[in-house]
């Protein structure tokens, strides 16, 4: 009776701990293609795919500010609104959502891929942004501070110049 019920319960366990997995590979798997209509600023795009216009907060990232209402243009924000600019203007992109898909501000959250490129990582890599995490969206944290990490050793963007 007591290895019958063990038995149950490990199966139970195993079956829930599988699902569970998968449905998280396949909520952050899913993606819709959207092409980007505007760059407001380093780290959010207007998009638009089948219905209206949807803004997008880049997940994982916080580039200096260049358009917020209470603080002044910040060191490098220019730079990194053109950067962002140059890389998804126009383009056709692919969000992949975490944990949460809005922020407070009704903008949808995710990470952005130009083809084969992942923005938000590129954002770091060069040094136009930090990483920014806030849990539960923590899929692409650890890469993204590493990136950090090493744009900041070595200088780039605005490990140099702010």
């Amino acid at each position: 009776m007591v290895r019958s019920r063990t038995v149950v319960v490990v199966t139970v366990l195993t079956a829930a701990s599988v699902l569970g997995w998968w449905f998280g590979e396949a909520r952050r798997a899913v993606s819709q293609q959207y092409r980007v209509v505007q760059v407001l600023d380093g780290d959010t795009i207007v998009v638009r795919g089948d219905g209206a216009p949807e803004t997008i907060r880049l997940l994982g990232v916080d580039t200096p500010e260049t358009h917020h209402p209470r603080k002044p243009v910040q060191c490098y924000g220019p730079e990194a609104h053109e950067f962002n600019e140059r890389q998804v203007d126009g383009e056709t992109v692919r969000l992949e959502f975490d944990a949460e898909h809005r922020d407070v501000y009704g903008r949808l959250l995710a990470y952005v891929r130009v083809g084969d490129e992942f923005v938000n990582a590129e954002l770091v890599r060069r040094g136009y942004a930090k990483p920014l995490t806030i849990p539960p969206n923590v899929s692409h944290a650890a890469e993204l501070r590493r990136l950090a990490s090493v744009a900041r050793r070595d200088g780039r963007g605005l490990w140099s110049r702010c």
